[in-house]
């Protein structure tokens, strides 16, 4: 991590923003990443654009299977995909050796487009269709996390069928407050997600699965929530996964080979944030989680994490290119930038903050308080509300921070606006993971009226 704080004379003294990995700025005051400087990338790929740190998500994949390996624990980290997922992606998350968690068929058939070796691929979801598990039967993936009642039977039928038998495990909703934003908090009693462990839903699917020959029960799986700084909410929910682990175990004679604590390890966006550092984090989890086994006399199953925003995110840059600029007396400096909330909704939905600079000109004095807005139809497409910068011109490129995770999944043709490529970027070399779409992208799934006088339901017409 490389903190770059703006100190020339007039500047002012605040950091604008904090690099990560092998951001650096270049002797000329340009930002380059993986040794990329950004007005290459900017003019060879075009803006707004994504830029990947290759080696950082690397670096913090093995970050994660340091702890475990420290401490004899035998584990299994997986990738959330739903953080960001590519055909390229998948690809480094398979060399690098982890699992994949994938919650529908689009992800799952990116995994296996890639080459992903399907049994190291566990299938997540509220709400699996019968399409996405007759796809993950077929692929004969390495474990369903079963999430309802719905679900075990739709499953025991598609397996009946199949003629396979398949490992299991039950995603448990522990009543567990992560403390941070709701529509991110999932280990809530009052969640979508999960049976619910108070009532004793748990029990019963466990005793249900127990009577299917079909599936093989192998362990329970928790995900508490994201953004998440500290042990607390894993320590309560393992204690209570524990407890239960126990209970199944003497009523059910059910033993748990594998204990999914899920993931949501939180990062730094700005510098409200101060999260536990992952590996110091990591070695907590596992150090509560030993603890509560040892309680009732249990050796620690495998554990197992699903991180994806602590992988990417900081690994994630966006660049823009800025356009133009309204200032109202007394009030506020808007600087417009071509992208928006269609390539970046997070602050939309959920107050987002991100920071900012000008990527181009990194060393010039930052006395310029601004607001960075999108080029959408809609008040709300801001990009970060104020932001301490050098005087924007238009065509200068701004660089926004942290924008590995969920922009990419979540970047929507908003005002039939071209979604943006995505590269990598490592020793100066920079590769397409996703290509920019272009207009004539947009309209390839659109269906014409039919034409004047043409029958009924003809060429795509009304029935």
């Amino acid at each position: 991590m490389i903190k770059y704080i703006n100190s020339e004379k007039g500047a002012c003294e605040s950091v604008t923003m904090e690099l990560y990995g092998s951001s650096r700025v270049l002797e000329n005051g340009e930002l380059a990443i993986g040794e990329c400087a950004v007005t290459r990338l900017a003019q060879e790929f075009g803006t707004p654009l994504y830029v990947y740190d290759e080696v950082l998500i690397r670096s913090l994949m093995k970050t994660y299977r340091q702890p475990f390996e420290e401490r004899g624990v035998r584990y299994r980290i997986a990738y959330a995909c739903k953080a960001f997922c590519t055909v390229g992606m998948c690809q480094i998350v398979n060399e690098e050796g982890l699992w994949l968690d994938v919650v529908s068929a689009g992800e799952l058939h990116t995994a296996l487009t890639s080459g992903f070796d399907p049994k190291r691929i566990l299938l997540h979801g509220n709400n699996k269709t019968e399409e996405e598990l007759q796809s993950a039967i077929a692929a004969d993936i390495g474990t369903i996390v079963i999430d309802n009642f719905h679900e075990i039977e739709l499953l025991h039928d598609l397996l009946q069928r199949a003629g396979k038998v398949m490992d299991v495990m039950l995603r448990v909703a522990p009543g567990v407050d992560a403390h941070t934003h709701e529509f991110i908090s999932t280990g809530q009693q009052d969640s979508k997600f999960g049976f619910d462990l108070h009532s004793g839903q748990v029990e019963q699917a466990a005793a249900l699965v127990r009577e299917y020959r079909t599936m093989r029960f192998v362990g329970l799986h928790s995900h508490i929530g994201s953004q998440i700084f500290d042990v607390e909410g894993f320590r309560l929910a393992a204690e209570r996964l524990a407890q239960l682990c126990a209970v199944l175990h003497t009523k059910y004679g059910m033993p748990i080979d594998v204990l999914n604590l899920g993931g949501g390890l939180g990062i730094r966006y700005t510098a409200e944030d101060t999260p536990t550092p992952i590996a110091a984090l990591v070695r907590d989890m596992i150090e509560v989680t030993e603890t509560a086994f040892a309680a009732h006399n249990m050796a620690l199953p495998l554990l197992m994490l699903e991180p994806g925003r602590s992988i990417v995110a900081q690994a994630g840059t966006t660049l823009y290119r800025v356009g133009s600029r309204k200032e109202i007396p007394g009030v506020r400096t808007y600087v417009a930038v071509d992208g928006g909330m269609t390539d970046n909704p997070r602050l939309a939905l959920y107050g987002a903050k991100y920071e900012a600079a000008v990527a181009n000109r990194m060393r010039a004095p930052a006395n310029d308080l601004v607001s960075i807005a999108g080029k959408c139809c809609e008040s709300g497409d801001m990009l970060v509300w104020n932001a301490m910068l050098p005087h924007a011109n238009p065509g200068d490129i701004l660089a926004v921070s942290c924008t590995g995770a969920y922009n990419y999944s979540m970047a929507s043709n908003y005002n039939r606006i071209p979604r943006p490529a995505a590269v990598l970027v490592a020793h100066g070399r920079a590769r397409l993971l996703v290509r920019r779409e272009e207009v004539t992208d947009l309209i390839r799934l659109d269906v014409p009226l039919a034409d004047v006088g043409a029958e009924p339901g003809a060429n795509g017409g009304i029935l």
